[in-house]
């Protein structure tokens, strides 16, 4: 397969439909040139271990080792230590498997340590043989937490625990207001041809990274064209709860109302064939818009929508001054 030659490319990514967007990516873009700024706004400690998902995900996905069907974890993972937990009276409801422990453990021991996130994390694409850089949007830790119906709770209760069931009144990240951007993201931002908002959850994946002073700024005054995918198709996300936020948050889960949350830096958006209707609205907001087939359920998929990425970057990019 051929590889494009965009220059550099710098992804802001969370979660599963990221891994499987920068999976695509990965097989057009040199690895040199491809950089993933993640969410950490979803990380959590469980039986005394720093669980950091997101980045979990995409590793493993970008390493060949993910599981298709869950969607999270490693493929073929048992559950022996956790299942063993639960006979002591412990929660166990975030399933952590046996290999994945690993992960876990080297991250929580490596932290103790006094390093920081950004460096256990080199380690680990290292490690697992990627090639792609993976930055953590902060070293510092930011959480993300759900004001619902049934009270305050962190991402990972809400999603997990409570499988997302409970009415969203508000989304808080604690501490972003402090965090500093991880060593490597502002310049991966500033330097990048292309910049591509993956089609992760705007208000729990995108939005931490947005928040962490300096990096909204950055992308705003980017000369790169801003892309992003939509996470919808025809209303619904292929996984998650992004629709259900969006209109407990007084918003239509659509392409227009998504386009929103990112006005003020958004140059194109790449979304499903089902939402072609919302192309013209699109356009009237000065958004250049491509459809395709956005469900990335095979590795040709992922490349097919990672090259009409590229491909509407480039007609921004050299598209007349108006």
């Amino acid at each position: 397969m051929k590889r494009a030659r965009p220059g550099k490319v710098t992804v802001l990514a969370g979660g599963v439909g990221a891994a499987r967007l920068l999976r695509g990516l990965a097989a057009v873009v040199p690895a040199r040139d491809l950089t993933v700024v993640v969410n950490t706004g979803d990380d959590d400690v469980f039986h005394g271990l720093h669980v950091s998902p997101d980045i979990d995900t995409i590793l493993y996905t970008l390493a060949g080792l993910s599981d298709p069907g869950r969607g999270w974890g490693l493929r073929g993972d048992t559950f022996h230590a956790i299942d063993a937990l639960a006979r002591y009276g412990r929660e166990t409801w975030f399933r952590l498997g046996d290999r994945d422990l690993a992960t876990h453990l080297y991250r929580t021991t490596e932290r103790a340590a006094g390093r920081r996130l950004s460096t256990i994390t080199e380690a680990q694409t290292r490690a697992l043989g990627v090639g792609v850089r993976i930055l953590p949007m902060s070293d510092d830790p930011v959480r993300t937490v759900i004001e619902t119906a049934r009270g305050r709770l962190s991402f990972q209760e809400y999603l997990v625990r409570e499988r997302a069931r409970p009415s969203v009144r508000a989304i808080r990240y604690h501490g972003v207001r402090k965090a500093r951007p991880a060593p490597g993201v502002l310049p991966a931002i500033r330097n990048a041809r292309v910049l591509i908002v993956a089609p992760s959850n705007p208000f729990v994946s995108i939005a931490p990274i947005l928040g962490v002073p300096g990096v909204r700024d950055a992308l705003r005054r980017a000369a790169a064209p801003v892309i992003a995918v939509s996470p919808l198709i025809g209303g619904r996300p292929v996984k998650g709860p992004a629709d259900r936020m969006m209109r407990s948050l007084g918003m239509r889960p659509d392409p227009v109302h998504l386009a929103g949350l990112y006005s003020d830096l958004l140059d194109g958006l790449v979304l499903d064939d089902t939402d072609a209707r919302f192309l013209p609205a699109l356009e009237a907001r000065r958004i250049r818009a491509a459809t395709t087939n956005t469900l990335m359920k095979t590795p040709a998929r992922s490349t097919a929508v990672a090259q009409e990425v590229l491909h509407l970057a480039h007609a921004v990019a050299t598209a007349p001054a108006s």
